[in-house]
């Protein structure tokens, strides 16, 4: 596992009895759906997970920022804060 990644699976997975997959959270963070339903492990990245790190996971495992940036935007609305990749 590359180096960004592993910090970020052991930021995402270090509070939840649960752990996801790289994969896993890279479907995740791109899904509209894990925000109405409160997935922790998305919201775990883009509340707990330093944006630089953010920004290289996406990267690293392909995922479409812009899609991200929606989803992020969407934990935003919920958590009543401005999250660092929200659109």
């Amino acid at each position: 596992m590359r180096p960004v990644v592993s910090i970020v699976m052991a930021t995402v997975n270090a509070s939840y009895a649960n752990p996801v997959t790289p994969d896993e959270l890279a479907r995740r963070i791109v899904d509209p759906e894990s925000a109405r339903t409160h997935d922790c492990a998305a919201f775990a990245f883009f509340s707990d997970v330093a944006p630089h790190l953010q920004r290289g996971f996406i990267e690293q495992m392909g995922v479409d920022p812009e899609k991200a940036r929606l989803v992020a935007g969407a934990y935003s609305i919920k958590a009543g804060y401005k999250l660092a990749l929200a659109a």
